[in-house]
């Protein structure tokens, strides 16, 4: 098969990513558009806890510059290890939360991202690769 790796991790990490998604689109369902962003974070990691995805929350992620330390990034949540979760509650996904996420794969050497959005009476989410 031939296949480069960015597709095999896109093709892998595909069951966690449907997880998650089915996490956030239960959020969604039960608190509805509207609130601010950390509410969903909270209520994601209550299903995450029911679903059973490994996660960490506001994980700290030290930023270098010229090998010097220049600040931090705290990830809304890491699945699975792999996958950053980012959550917005904005009138749409934008090229700026794509850059920052992207961004925040980067620093945190991860190859997958999620963007979801809470804003709408529907979730809205995007799946990023690196």
């Amino acid at each position: 098969m031939n296949t480069n790796k960015h597709e095999f991790e896109g093709v892998f990490l595909r069951d966690e990513v449907f997880k998650i998604v089915g996490c956030a689109m239960r959020v969604s369902n039960v608190l509805g558009p509207g609130l601010l962003e950390k509410p969903y974070e909270n209520a994601l990691v209550v299903e995450f806890d029911e679903s059973g995805v490994p996660y960490e929350q506001q994980k700290r992620i030290q930023i270098f510059y010229k090998n010097k330390q220049v600040g931090d990034y705290y990830p809304d949540l890491i699945a699975f290890g792999k996958i950053i979760v980012e959550i917005k509650s904005v009138s749409k996904i934008t090229d700026i939360e794509r850059a920052q996420t992207l961004n925040y794969m980067r620093l945190a050497k991860l190859k997958v991202g999620i963007i979801l959005n809470f804003q709408k009476s529907k979730l809205e989410w995007e799946r990023l690769v690196l």
